[in-house]
């Protein structure tokens, strides 16, 4: 982690300065570049593709895991393929997400396909954010594949994050909740330039009294495109909750597609979808403390995306 691009990327996707105190897996240009296991998490490589697996005893409680990755190769076209396996009863905090320094002009590409195993009654906090840097003028391409089987009573939150530098980005999430299982879903993404960015969300309440909250917030700026087409489905007694609220600037263009479907006559489902300006007055205002309108802005983009 000595390295000046290596701590910068590791800081910004994982918040992390130095080695992190519990179990973790640092993936660099397409190989382990550190880990460790502990009593309770245990973290070993697939054999069949790349990738590792992480296997989190049942109970376990206030222990988190690390496993970011960073690209600095320019051209570089990484996948793998991550599974998470959490215990019956287990509360922990997981840690993803990838940063990629393209200094070059050749495309440089990471996919992450990552599925959770959510076991009776735990509770799994997962944050994922990404990041693009660099001078070059190579693309930098990020496409996540999220998919999570939560059973009866388990709790997962999950925050996605990106908010600077990837040139393209298909996110796709998919969700099977059985009876009393719950999921929060948070998604903030800003958008600059020519970039592009979609999001798809399905999630499936297939259990009595499974309850959904998904949330994105977004801003697209210059040219940029977002398409975000989040969709929950109540095959039983159910509670959802879909929200989408965008700012949109310059010359960009946003489509918000919320959907819902109902198989069940006891499912509740609810959808809200907005697209707009930064509000004047908000601006009008921070302008009078002495802030130029650039930085007014900026105060008000950063406020919505936090």
């Amino acid at each position: 982690m000595s390295d000046t691009i290596d701590s910068a990327l590791l800081s910004e996707i994982a918040d992390l300065h130095a080695v992190p105190a519990g179990a973790y897996n640092i993936r660099k240009n397409g190989a382990a570049s550190g880990r460790r296991s502990t009593a309770n998490i245990e973290i070993t490589t697939k054999a069949d593709r790349p990738g590792i697996d992480i296997r989190i005893a049942p109970f376990t409680k206030n222990e988190s895991v690390h496993i970011p990755v960073i690209i600095t190769e320019t051209g570089l076209d990484d996948k793998v393929y991550n599974d998470f396996y959490i215990g019956e009863g287990a509360d922990v905090l997981i840690v993803a997400g990838c940063g990629i320094h393209n200094a070059g002009d050749s495309k440089t590409q990471h996919d992450g396909i990552h599925r959770f195993f959510i076991g009776r009654n735990a509770r799994v906090r997962y944050v994922e954010k990404h990041v693009g840097r660099g001078e070059g003028t190579g693309e930098r391409v990020l496409n996540p594949t999220t998919e999570v089987t939560q059973e009866e009573g388990s709790v997962c939150e999950m925050e996605m994050v990106q908010i600077k530098g990837v040139d393209s980005t298909l996110r796709q999430t998919t969700v099977h909740l059985a009876a009393s299982a719950k999921l929060i879903v948070t998604e903030r993404l800003l958008t600059h330039g020519a970039q592009k960015a979609r999001s798809n969300i399905d999630v499936y309440l297939d259990g009595a009294d499974a309850s959904a909250q998904i949330v994105s917030r977004s801003v697209a700026k210059d040219k940029s495109e977002q398409v975000f087409y989040p969709r929950a489905v109540g095959n039983n007694l159910c509670k959802a909750h879909v929200q989408c609220d965008s700012i949109i600037m310059d010359s960009a263009k946003i489509r918000s597609i919320p959907e819902i479907a109902a198989n069940h006559s006891e499912a509740q489902i609810v959808h809200e979808a907005a697209i707009g300006r930064i509000n004047n007055d908000q601006l009008v205002k921070l302008q009078t403390f002495g802030m130029d309108e650039a930085r007014a802005e900026d105060v008000i983009i950063r406020g919505f995306l936090k």
